[in-house]
């Protein structure tokens, strides 16, 4: 038997995506899910047709009967003193009644639901629409943006805009609740609040999101707020048991509040009570910048604020035609080279990786994309971080000679030895992909970070930017308020360690999460065995 060539395309698409989980790490394997969807579209609508055909031929037997049984029943006997129509009557009875009962019996599902059923168990999961969902609160939080622009979709760059539901803006919601994040919860709930109240037509109801609204509000202690919407709740519905236990409650707790508040300010205006006027005349200490935690300073140069690069530092970056040292590969055609920062030193190499080769990386990578892992400090065990959201894979040059061109191109480029580099790593993130905070290298308290691999520490990065990214997506450095936009084509390199072979600690740097669009970008981990005459030893530690 041969099979629909659409059947053909919906096999080869369950193939590719029956190896892998966790779509919502990877935009780019979740573009898979979209000819997933088109395949079962396609299905459906051939179900609709079937549907369609069975309809009409049932219509026109009941037009025709209707027709015959009205001439019939005008003169009934005259009718079938007729032996044709007698005749037919009987056969219609006993045959044609029996053969349309057939046809409104038949089941034109089969294919549609078999098909369903194939790609059902690789459909993303309960996992997949969490880690969505909080990717956008994520992404709401790093970027600040309130519900209502990101419910409209206009956000920075975007090319294909779309709308929330009051359902969607709901669902936010509820997966915040359960992560016991009320802050967001009410965010959300407000928001499909404000949506049904405009207007927009939903099957969820008012006292629903109140119901959520009020308690949220209650969490973060607000209860006059939580009071007020649970008020409203009762307006619209009178009999709700827990509303009306909540406004007994709320009304207990701000009388208790009132009145703890009128003894504090009688405690205060006795002179006698010198504790209490201490208190009180306390000054408030200053937050020095110097003490911002390092996720604000991240989210901030996320933002593009905070960064610390003054005029007078700028002034001593440049550009300049490279060919380290006279390298016979670039004295005739030298790479375009500029500065990106000064402490610690991050270059960029401009147009270092072709259109055609961008491709053919992606290319290779797609199918042994897998999700992204770190090594547990305390076990050493690789595992999955919510801060790490991304899928990468491993390339060499077995897998395409290109790969071995590449790798050439970043010794000749850096002068370090290529031998004992880890693999090119390849990495796409996923809604709302980041790689928050961490060192390459391996500090003083993980001595054997690296000690399978036999090389050393990693003495080097090197990272291209394989897309460019219409919003968000850059690799910052907090603790010195640098921040690196993703460009194609481009690569930016900087050393982890000092020639000391002590880690340069202002190396710690993040993957800010992208906001809009899909970030590619692949990076070689340099280590130190190999360099020993190639970055000579320094004298002092941090020479």
């Amino acid at each position: 038997m041969e099979l629909p060539c659409w059947c053909l395309l919906l096999l080869s698409c369950l193939q590719s995506l029956s190896a892998h989980d966790d779509f919502f790490t990877s935009i780019g394997q979740m573009t898979d899910l979209l000819y997933t969807e088109k395949d079962l579209v396609t299905s459906l609508k051939d179900y609709i047709k079937a549907e369609e055909n069975k309809l009409e031929r049932v219509k026109q037997w009941a037009d025709k009967l209707e027709s015959l049984s009205a001439t019939a029943i005008q003169d009934p006997e005259g009718f079938l003193g007729h032996p044709v129509n007698a005749f037919k009557l009987m056969k219609r009875l006993n045959t044609e009644w029996g053969d349309l009962e057939s046809l409104v019996l038949s089941d034109t599902t089969d294919g549609f639901i078999s098909n369903l059923t194939i790609q059902r168990q690789y459909f993303p999961t309960n996992e997949d629409q969490t880690g969505a969902a909080k990717a956008l609160l994520r992404l709401q939080d790093t970027y600040r943006l309130d519900a209502n622009t990101i419910s409209t979709g206009d956000l920075p760059g975007v090319k294909y805009k779309s709308l929330m539901t009051v359902e969607d803006c709901y669902e936010l919601g509820k997966i915040a609740y359960s992560d016991v994040d009320y802050y967001h919860t009410e965010l959300w709930m407000a928001q499909a609040l404000r949506q049904l109240a405009e207007g927009e037509e939903s099957t969820l109801d008012k006292v629903t999101l109140l119901d959520y609204l009020s308690y949220s509000i209650y969490q973060q202690g607000e209860i006059k707020r939580a009071l007020e919407y649970t008020k409203q709740l009762l307006e619209l519905d009178p009999e709700h048991q827990r509303a009306n236990g909540n406004l007994k409650y709320f009304e207990f707790q701000l009388e208790k509040q009132k009145k703890a508040a009128e003894d504090l300010t009688k405690k205060q205006k006795d002179p006698g009570n010198k504790e209490t006027a201490e208190k009180t005349e306390k000054p408030k200490k200053k937050v020095s910048n110097k003490l911002i935690p390092e996720r604000k300073k991240y989210e901030m140069l996320c933002r593009g604020e905070g960064n610390r690069m003054t005029p007078r530092r700028q002034s001593r970056l440049f550009c300049r035609y490279y060919d380290n040292n006279h390298n016979p590969k670039y004295v005739l055609a030298p790479v375009k080279q500029q500065d990106e920062w000064d402490r610690p030193y991050i270059v960029r190499y401009l147009d270092i990786l072709s259109d055609g080769e961008i491709e053919r990386i992606k290319q290779l990578a797609k199918p042994r994309l897998r999700r992204a892992t770190i090594s547990n400090p305390i076990t050493g065990v690789l595992e999955t971080a919510s801060y790490r959201i991304s899928k990468s894979a491993w390339l060499t040059g077995y897998e395409d000679p290109m790969i071995d061109t590449i790798n050439q191109r970043i010794e000749d480029l850096t002068g370090l030895e290529m031998d004992t580099a880890e693999e090119l790593q390849v990495a796409n993130y996923g809604v709302g992909g980041q790689y928050e905070p961490h060192f390459d290298f391996g500090r003083k308290d993980e001595p054997d970070a690296f000690k399978e691999l036999g090389t050393g520490n990693r003495i080097a990065t090197w990272l291209f930017y394989m897309s460019d990214v219409a919003a968000g997506g850059a690799t910052v450095f907090p603790d010195v308020g640098a921040a690196v936009w993703p460009q194609k084509g481009t690569a930016v390199f900087w050393y982890n360690l000092f020639p000391s072979g002590e880690g340069d600690y202002s190396t710690r740097h993040a993957a800010c999460p992208v906001l809009v669009g899909n970030k590619w970008v692949s990076n070689k981990w340099i280590h130190e065995r190999g360099q020993e005459w190639r970055r000579p030893c320094g004298i002092n530690e941090t020479d």
